[in-house]
């Protein structure tokens, strides 16, 4: 079994990335990247994933200065995926499988991910969608139906700027007026904010609440009251990314995590392989879909 310690090459990588955003200096790079390792060299790594990238995060908000040094990008992803939305939505419509087809494109959608590929174009995002459909899938495609139908209402976890675009075709397929959309409560990486859901119209069409945390995931005991009182009200909760399944896979509630299996401690953990699509629930508040 792979632990947290497998991130950290990834989480040394995004804080190289974000030095090179802030500053054009090697010596800055350097310097923070210092400041990082040896303060990284002094954390617990029993945390999960995205416990440790909060903490990461907010040391190098405190050594730059910058809060919320993807923005630029956040703002470009968005705007690619908007551009690429009238298509997909088409796609939607005229599918055997409307409500499959937005599930699957909701998680294609976890493509747009800094952490992976701060670099994407427009043409990069039409390819990976594209590509996405093609995928593994393994999901509990019956039981979510019937969940959906039953609920009175929704709390839906966002994960990505830009992808939070292809959220907006799922929640369409729903009962707009049922939902509730989820963001974070202040910049990490390229996790969506308020501002992310508001670039795509989601404020037009549901209720949008932060969840008082700067984890890219949802520490449930890190989130605001009114968020763990939407959570403990909701019919059904839908969390979408990578960040969320690893905070909340062992936590009660209606959940349905839609995300894609990107880095081998996941994959080790749903035993699927890395690429796959993933529409699951945990059983009663714990993780068996290593059982499955």
């Amino acid at each position: 079994m792979k632990t947290s310690l497998d991130c950290i090459p990834c989480i040394l990588r995004q804080t190289l990335d974000v030095a090179r955003l802030v500053s054009k200096d090697p010596a800055v790079h350097e310097n923070i990247l210092r400041d990082v390792l040896g303060w990284a060299g002094e954390m617990e790594l029993n945390q999960s994933p995205p416990a440790m990238a909060q903490r990461i995060y907010r040391r190098l908000r405190e050594i730059t200065g910058v809060d919320d040094p993807y923005r630029e990008t956040k703002d470009r992803q968005n705007f690619m995926a908007m551009e690429i939305i009238p298509a997909l939505r088409s796609e939607i419509e005229s599918a055997s499988n409307p409500l499959l087809m937005a599930v699957r494109l909701a998680i294609a959608g976890n493509i747009i991910d800094v952490g992976a590929n701060g670099n994407l174009t427009e043409t990069d995002m039409r390819q990976a969608v594209n590509q996405a459909l093609t995928e593994p899938f393994f999901g509990e495609q019956d039981s979510f139906r019937q969940e959906i139908a039953k609920a009175k209402s929704v709390l839906y976890l966002a994960d990505n700027a830009g992808e939070i675009a292809f959220d907006r075709l799922l929640i369409e397929k729903l009962s707009p007026e049922l939902v509730t959309l989820v963001v974070r409560g202040a910049p990490v990486i390229n996790d969506a904010t308020l501002a992310d859901a508001q670039a795509v119209g989601l404020d037009k069409i549901v209720e949008v609440i932060d969840n008082g945390s700067d984890a890219p995931g949802t520490i449930l005991s890190d989130c605001s009251q009114e968020f763990q009182h939407r959570y403990t009200d909701a019919d059904l909760i839908i969390a979408k990314g990578q960040g969320n399944f690893e905070t909340l896979n062992n936590e009660p509630g209606n959940l349905f995590f839609l995300f894609k299996v990107k880095c081998p401690l996941v994959a080790d953990l749903v035993k699927q392989p890395i690429g796959t699509q993933m529409l699951v629930k945990p059983r009663s508040g714990k993780n068996e879909l290593a059982n499955k």
